[in-house]
């Protein structure tokens, strides 16, 4: 396993020696875009993430849209729930889940292939380990300097149902100028080759954002959301895996090219993700598809 930035944060107070090698993990994460920070959570915070993720499935409203998530396919971008979930606990189904009538093939713990995006902050289990000082020490170790959470999402990846993730930038979704987006990826199991672990490509943070996923601005159209450009092409050859245990949590640039194959395995691959942009002279665009409520704007790492 990798060294992680709070071991050597840790460090840093016994003296130079400590702080070279907090510079170094923070090096590592410039120079290749992705850093795993080792036993980030121990296993009863692990379990307790687990456990609230499991009481949100069983107070899923039986009349809940049945929206299906998928990054192979376009449904989302027809969909107003997707669009308008920034602010909620919403729920997305696995493709092949949902019937035409919009009925549950399977029961919803297996069904779900995600609840996003404002779990951070309308769950106290997940505010509590979103804003916890794990969080605020490593934002501060990176030089951020005013982060907010502008999404997060627990991640299923059931056995044998959970599906592909395609080759992305985080940045094409949550595009700010300049950007400076980092994804917090924790995992909730141990993740292996067989139950669809991350991969990415070291060093492709630093060849820029790709394409752009947006807001349609033709008011006609069906398709709610749209890309600038076509799918980039990534050689297989480029991506590397990443196999962690369980509270290990790995931090993604947000212009690293970085996927997950889908779970064929016997075991469930959960994970605990949100995405945090340092607005200190940055914009956070308004062509993205997620906005902030004006109500409830993106909270502050560092006061909450």
């Amino acid at each position: 396993m990798h060294d992680g930035i709070l071991t050597k944060v840790s460090e840093c107070q016994l003296g130079a020696g400590g702080l070279r090698q907090a510079r170094t993990a923070i090096c590592q994460f410039l120079q290749d875009g992705c850093l795993v920070l080792d036993d980030f959570l121990t296993d009863k915070e692990v379990e307790e993430l687990r456990k609230a993720a499991d009481e949100l499935i069983q107070d899923i409203p039986t009349e809940s849209h049945k929206s299906v998530f998928s990054t192979t396919e376009a449904q989302q971008r027809k969909d107003k729930y997707f669009l308008d979930s920034s602010d909620k606990v919403s729920y997305f189904f696995e493709g092949g889940a949902v019937d035409e009538n919009g009925e549950l093939l399977v029961e919803p713990k297996i069904a779900l292939n995600k609840m996003g995006h404002a779990l951070h902050w309308l769950n106290p289990i997940f505010k509590k380990y979103t804003f916890c000082e794990k969080v605020k020490e490593t934002c501060f170790q990176l030089g951020l300097v005013d982060p907010v959470v502008v999404q997060s999402m627990y991640i299923f990846k059931n056995p044998g149902v959970g599906s592909e993730v395609i080759a992305h930038q985080d940045a094409t979704f949550l595009y700010t100028e300049p950007v400076k987006l980092v994804g917090f990826w924790i995992a909730l199991d141990d993740v292996t080759l067989e139950n669809g672990c991350l991969w990415y490509a070291s060093g492709s943070h630093l060849s820029g954002v790709h394409r752009r996923y947006t807001r349609n601005p033709d008011p006609n159209s069906e398709e709610l959301l749209i890309y600038n450009a076509p799918a980039p092409s990534y050689p297989t050859s480029n991506f590397q895996p990443i196999c962690v245990s369980k509270g290990a949590c790995v931090l993604i640039h947000g212009q690293v090219v970085h996927r997950s194959e889908a779970n064929k395995s016997e075991r469930s691959r959960h994970a605990y993700t949100f995405h945090v942009v340092d607005m200190n002279g940055t914009t956070y665009s308004p062509e993205n598809w997620l906005q902030p409520n004006p109500d409830q704007p993106f909270p502050e790492v560092y006061k909450n």
